[in-house]
């Protein structure tokens, strides 16, 4: 008993640190949103005679939006849906495919989910943009002097987020958390007074007043939702971050703490441009006094990038996980905590983001204007999120086809209508988001299809084990002490790097490892699972070690540990010398292409800039030897 109690007294700092950290982590993005969502709403409506149905109507808009598409679909349905603790799109993609059985309804998963990655960056991009640039613009509230310094302000505070991201998030995460417990609890209190003083407003909870603003205002209805949209930034992070904190804890957090801080501040807001109209042009720093702006700008500055940061930490590990799973080409992955895998920085997509934030920025100048970009992404990401949560609940949770039928369909309706509202904003900006998709996606599927390409080529041209010993047991080939490692993507047959290796230098070291690495469509692969080795004849030993999609793939150690703990069936001694040959296929145009001329060139870009094995694979460079080989696609 006394064990017990112990244990519950540790856990429960344990929880309560759990409960902070999520705040900043999880919710900053979502939590932000205040600062411009309403604003946008009412400047949908453009200048309308009568303003109380049309800030009713945006009120009960968002009230709903967050209560169905957050609460509901995420917070209680969609985060069920981990892939071993694991979430985000590519995790659900991964949960998918291991649901289906046919190859066709996999491939269509497959484009489905690349679809939805594709659009998360162009989410990305915006994210950081619009946050700072409505937080810098408080200072306009204050005074019309700091008017032509806000995009200078505000792309500088980006740069420098940026330019920090390869320092790790471990030293400033600390103080995410509590800056935005204090956040939220200054969004509740700056709605309170409002709503005490115009109590009217809470009858906005009626769902009658938003589908009234709909359906007798035509397209201004359609225009505001579209705006309202903006009240589900991050709603996919707190899906997407579902690895870095239990989905209790993610619950908890938003049903005691952010939904109740969000919808008084909403309310607040409401209430605020009912009393005061013309507060309609920025209403969030219009709850203030005037002695509390610069504070409050200054605190949603911070608040901003906070959640700029966690939506570029959420890019590193979006595009950590395609790599693995094979949709992208490998880059560089710095891992930049000891103790936390998750903490990674790619460089390669910090510098694409950064120049792509810093544009947008530059080329907006204004949330206002950004507004219009923002939306067509997310909404199409929320589309495939359901779509493919749909297929987890039918064939893994085992609902019943009606049960799955009715809640997905719920779910698809509201999802629709807010495509349908932000397709109208596609030539205001949101053509950029979906340009960016657009480009993503055809270098994911081009990487992909490439890939598949090269390794049947290499497949024809390269024979199995024991053909190739037999094409090369009569040559006078000598064997040279040592343990010769060569990379393989194709365990059944011999790489490219061993045949040229035989080739130019007629030898053979005297134990010669073929090993294959395999990504699991599986966060972590448990260690009794990790290697597979078994012993050929002639000196040979095939292993295959298997790594998780959120794992980095250390070879030299992951085979130390084979062969130390196989030592005596191998004959392979872990403190000998290793020499790896890593084989770098050079794909040049084919004269019989299996590709379109635009995508072989694009394939050809994209194995240009590929990281290297040597590097992606953690292996010493003073220990490679690398051989290059052209193959035609």
């Amino acid at each position: 008993m006394a064990t017990e109690a112990l244990t519950k007294a540790e856990a429960q700092p344990l929880r309560n640190a759990a409960l902070i950290g999520a705040l900043g982590i999880v919710f900053g993005d979502i939590g932000t949103s205040p600062l411009y969502a309403y604003k946008e709403a009412l400047a949908s409506a453009g200048d309308v005679d009568a303003l109380r149905p049309i800030a009713f109507g945006c009120v009960s808009l968002v009230f709903w939006a967050l209560i169905i598409v957050v609460s509901i679909k995420y917070v209680l349905v969609i985060m069920r849906a981990t892939n071993d603790g694991e979430g985000g799109v590519m995790a659900l993609t991964a949960l998918a495919l291991n649901a289906l059985k046919s190859e066709r309804s996999r491939e269509i998963a497959v484009l489905v989910g690349l679809v939805g990655v594709a659009l998360f960056y162009g989410d990305c991009i915006i994210t950081p943009a619009i946050s700072v640039l409505s937080a810098v613009e408080g200072l306009e509230v204050a005074t019309p002097v700091f008017k032509p310094f806000i995009v200078p302000i505000a792309a500088g505070i980006l740069a420098a987020l940026f330019m920090v991201q390869y320092r790790g998030t471990a030293s400033i995460g600390r103080i995410f958390g509590p800056v935005m417990v204090v956040w939220f609890a200054v969004l509740a209190l700056a709605g309170i007074p409002h709503i005490v003083a115009r109590p009217d407003i809470l009858a906005a909870v009626n769902p009658i007043y938003g589908l009234d603003l709909i359906a007798t205002h035509g397209w201004i209805g359609f225009h505001v939702l579209g705006s309202v949209f903006l009240a589900l930034t991050g709603a996919e992070a707190l899906y997407a971050d579902e690895g870095h904190f239990e989905g209790k804890v993610i619950r908890i957090d938003w049903f005691s703490f952010v939904l109740p801080a969000l919808m008084l501040n909403y309310f607040g807001q409401g209430a605020l441009v009912l009393e005061n109209p013309d507060a309609r042009t920025n209403p969030f720093f219009y709850l203030f006094a005037d002695w509390l702006l610069y504070p409050a700008v200054a605190l949603a500055t911070a608040a901003t990038i906070i959640a700029s940061q966690a939506v570029i930490t959420g890019a590193f590990t979006i595009t950590q996980q395609a790599v693995s799973l094979g949709f992208m080409p490998r880059m560089e992955i710095r891992f930049t905590s000891k103790t936390e895998a998750s903490q990674i920085y790619i460089p390669q997509a910090n510098w694409l983001m950064a120049a792509a934030v810093l544009g947008l920025v530059l080329y907006f100048e204004s949330s206002s204007a950004l507004a219009g970009a923002y939306g067509l992404a997310v909404a199409t990401t929320m589309v495939v999120s359901t779509l493919l949560v749909g297929v987890v609940a039918r064939n893994i949770w085992g609902w019943s086809l009606l049960k799955t039928g009715l809640i997905i369909s719920l779910f698809l309706i509201v999802d629709l209508a807010f495509f349908g509202a932000n397709l109208i904003k596609f030539f205001e900006g949101g053509f950029l988001p979906v340009l960016v998709g657009a480009g993503i996606f055809t270098a994911m599927v081009t990487w992909r299809r490439g890939r598949v390409v090269l390794n049947q080529r290499i497949a024809r041209e390269n024979p199995p084990f024991q053909a190739f010993w037999e094409e090369v047991r009569g040559a006078d080939l000598c064997r040279v002490p040592g343990i010769a490692v060569y990379l393989t993507s194709r365990p059944d047959r011999i790489p490219p790097s061993l045949h040229l290796n035989v080739k130019h230098n007629k030898c053979l070291h005297d134990t010669v490892v073929l090993l294959t690495v395999i990504t699991e469509r599986i966060p972590r692969v448990p260690k009794e699972r990790r290697a597979y080795a078994e012993q050929l004849q002639h000196g040979f030993i095939r292993v295959i070690l298997r790594f998780g999609f959120a794992e980095s793939p250390n070879v030299p150690r992951a085979l130390r540990r084979v062969a130390a703990e196989r030592r005596a069936e191998l004959f392979f001694d872990p403190a000998a010398d290793v020499s790896y040959f890593v084989g770098r296929a050079i794909p040049v145009p084919s004269t019989s292409p299996e590709m379109s001329e635009v995508r072989e060139q694009i394939f050809i870009i994209l194995t240009k800039n590929a990281t290297t094995a040597t590097n992606f694979f953690c292996i010493p460079a003073e220990d490679v030897v690398e051989l290059g080989t052209f193959i035609e696609i």
